[in-house]
């Protein structure tokens, strides 16, 4: 703990006293500052990062646009291409495909950018000492934001809330209110009766499902949230573990594989979203 202490109080300009100076991967975003009564956390920060770079990025793309792709352009639609065709297998519509992709992209490409910068150096180790109950406490300035249970909610809430509203647009309020809420089962109770006695209990069973179906919402935003929160932190966490063992050499083949795991958590993540943009566009009948 002394050596952790010495490079802590190096890195952060602090002198070196022999007190115990805690450094631990919390869950919870540790405040930098305050905006009044707004708390700007390390991960907030580290999210704004990963904004700049993507709005930079696409301003770049955009200013060297040409007729004949060359260089970056080039790359880049090949991979567009490439998403496309993944894309294609979900929707089966290329039709579908091209007018996800922007909104899928866009989940995709900040989740990964946000994912790797939590590997950059100096990310989680040059920060801030405060003293918090007596005890002496290391902030990070900066923090991998997917390692922030709020930015991964705050992510899947969004998805999730937009794929229902492109729902409601794309099939109707009636038709979609009657994938979760089934009146529509109801008022066909009285028509049908005499035909067909058995809709007494088909119909109402219908209307149960329904209200699943609510629950089964709830449950994505948790399950996306809590999957991209999980795997990220648990990478954080191994890579602070073999830091401590040993800074140098031990940590780069973890360094490799968490490259590898935020790539694909931030895919799953774009895909599963396309999954629901796709199931909600898809009137029920179909």
């Amino acid at each position: 703990m002394s050596q952790i202490a010495e490079q802590i109080a190096v890195q952060t300009n602090t002198p070196v006293t022999h007190e115990e100076i805690i450094h631990e991967n919390t869950l919870y975003a540790e405040p930098i500052a305050h905006i009044g009564s707004f708390a700007i956390t390390n991960s907030l920060v580290t999210s704004g990062f990963a904004l700049i770079i993507i709005i930079t990025l696409s301003l770049l793309i955009k200013k060297s646009i040409k007729k004949v792709p060359t260089g970056i352009q080039n790359a880049m639609e090949m991979v567009i291409e490439g998403f496309l065709g993944i894309f294609d297998g979900v929707t089966g519509s290329r039709k579908k495909s091209l007018q996800f992709a922007p909104l899928v992209l866009t989940f995709f490409f900040f989740i990964l950018i946000n994912n790797w910068l939590g590997l950059l150096p100096g990310v989680g180790s040059i920060g801030q000492i405060v003293v918090h109950d007596g005890e002496k406490i290391f902030v990070p300035y900066l923090r991998g934001a997917t390692a922030d249970l709020n930015t991964t909610l705050a992510l899947a809430t969004l998805g999730v809330v937009i794929s229902h509203i492109i729902g409601v647009i794309t099939i109707g309020w009636w038709n979609y209110l009657n994938k979760f809420i089934n009146i529509k089962a109801l008022l066909e109770i009285p028509g049908k009766i005499k035909r067909d006695p058995m809709i007494l209990l088909i119909n109402p069973i219908k209307v149960f499902v329904g209200f699943i179906e609510i629950i089964g919402e709830l449950a994505k935003v948790a399950s996306l949230s809590f999957r991209l929160f999980g795997n990220v932190f648990a990478g954080e966490v191994l890579l602070a573990s073999m830091s401590a063992i040993l800074a140098y050499g031990i940590p780069i083949p973890f360094m490799f594989l968490e490259v590898l795991v935020g790539l694909i958590q931030a895919l799953i993540f774009a895909m599963l979203i396309l999954t629901y943009l796709t199931i909600n566009t898809t009137a029920e009948e179909h």
